[in-house]
């Protein structure tokens, strides 16, 4: 991998982690036009682990409170919080888990599949427009629906924001709260998929192929468009813009569906 092809990589993972794009589904395309393969485990631990630390900046405050308010070993707003995110991360976490080699053969470069997803978060995003207009908390049952909404999102073109975040206003859930839930929700998932591939990586007999330079070159690009991402996609949601990437997903996603089929 050059250095050229970690820094479009790392990109693409920072900017369409947050934004409601869906990043698996253009890393597909990505690698698709440009030729580019995420060809090291490696690789992978590394633009993650960046998108999960541009997360923690942006949060920094609210995971520190979060901490402050467990650890006082009481049931407050914070732990009733924490308790949530790790609810909604179970459907997500169960999956992952039990059916791990389907869902890698689903990232085989399948560009009609992506697509087609891709025309769904379309849908998705577009029908926000029509959500209701209320303020409404997050309760159990929500964390659990919105969860499946992350479940759903595993699949290549289907935006993990996107979904998350309109399944919640859906649910008439206030934006800001929506926004953040989402946001925070991810640090579970991306902290254990990270955990596991260092497990195989640790298991792995052959050394990373990767040159240091192009793994720093990807996780630096990673965490600063990250950064950049998920600044802007608070932004966007509380001036109930989402939809406007409908347009660019239909956009992309029909782009996709033309090149798989001639």
């Amino acid at each position: 991998m050059t250095w050229i092809e970690a820094l479009i990589l790392g990109l693409l993972q920072g900017l369409t982690e947050f934004l409601p794009v869906s990043s698996s589904g253009h890393l597909e395309i990505g690698s698709a036009i440009f030729g580019l393969q995420e060809e090291n485990l490696t690789f992978s631990i590394i633009v993650h682990g960046a998108t999960f630390l541009s997360v923690i900046v942006v949060f920094r405050n609210d995971i520190l409170n979060l901490i402050t308010g467990l650890l006082k070993f009481e049931w407050n707003d914070e732990t009733k919080f924490i308790l949530l995110l790790i609810i909604s991360a179970l459907p997500v976490g169960i999956v992952g888990v039990l059916f791990k080699s389907q869902i890698e053969s689903l990232f085989e470069g399948n560009i009609l599949l992506v697509g087609s997803m891709l025309l769904i978060t379309s849908m998705l995003l577009l029908l926000t427009n029509f959500a209701p207009n209320k303020k409404k908390d997050i309760t159990l049952k929500s964390s659990i629906i919105i969860g499946l909404a992350q479940t759903i999102a595993i699949l290549p073109g289907i935006s993990r924001s996107g979904a998350t975040i309109s399944t919640a206003l859906y649910l008439g859930i206030d934006r800001e709260k929506a926004t953040r839930f989402s946001f925070l929700m991810v640090l579970i998932p991306i902290f254990g998929a990270s955990f596991l591939e260092i497990l195989d990586l640790a298991s792995a007999t052959e050394p990373s192929a990767i040159a240091t330079s192009s793994l720093l070159i990807g996780a630096v690009a990673a965490f600063f468009s990250g950064l950049l991402a998920c600044s802007w996609m608070l932004k966007i949601v509380k001036k109930g813009k989402l939809a406007y990437f409908s347009a660019y997903t239909a956009l992309a996603g029909a782009t996709a569906i033309y090149f798989a089929l001639f």
